[in-house]
């Protein structure tokens, strides 16, 4: 079973709507051999749940979310995992300093960095760059 994750700052934005997206995008396609999950670089929100405007975000797509807690990534976690989408430069700098990508798991999810609605509060833009970035991997699969 391949395994995928996606990373943001806090795991609570961004990271995790893409996990949820994904997820969903997967049972669409009936693609059923594919490991979901998303983590953090930073400690800030560890053990937070998501956050109430991408939750409601994530609702408004009918997008089915599950009991989620920010957890960071480590180096375990690198070792299990086949593949990273970070969501910004800034994410990958962090994704540097917690484990050297010696395998070139570090994947940027597009080609431009994804709208922070932490900082934007345009949670709908943030969508749509998830959504963007997670068709380019159906396609590829």
């Amino acid at each position: 079973m391949k395994k995928i994750a996606f990373i943001c700052h806090g795991n609570i934005c961004r990271s995790v709507m893409a996990e949820y997206i994904f997820k969903d995008l997967l049972k669409r396609h009936n693609i059923n051999d594919i490991y979901v999950d998303s983590f953090a670089v930073s400690n800030e929100e560890i053990g937070n749940p998501i956050y109430p405007y991408a939750k409601d975000c994530l609702l408004k797509h009918n997008i089915t979310i599950g009991n989620h807690r920010a957890k960071k990534l480590s180096v375990l976690d690198y070792n299990s995992f086949d593949e990273f989408y970070y969501m910004d430069d800034s994410n990958r700098r962090y994704l540097e300093n917690i484990k050297k990508d010696d395998s070139n798991k570090y994947h940027k999810l597009l080609d431009r960095d994804v709208s922070d609605p932490w900082y934007t509060r345009d949670f709908e833009k943030c969508y749509q760059d998830i959504v963007e970035g997670l068709n380019n991997i159906i396609n590829k699969l």
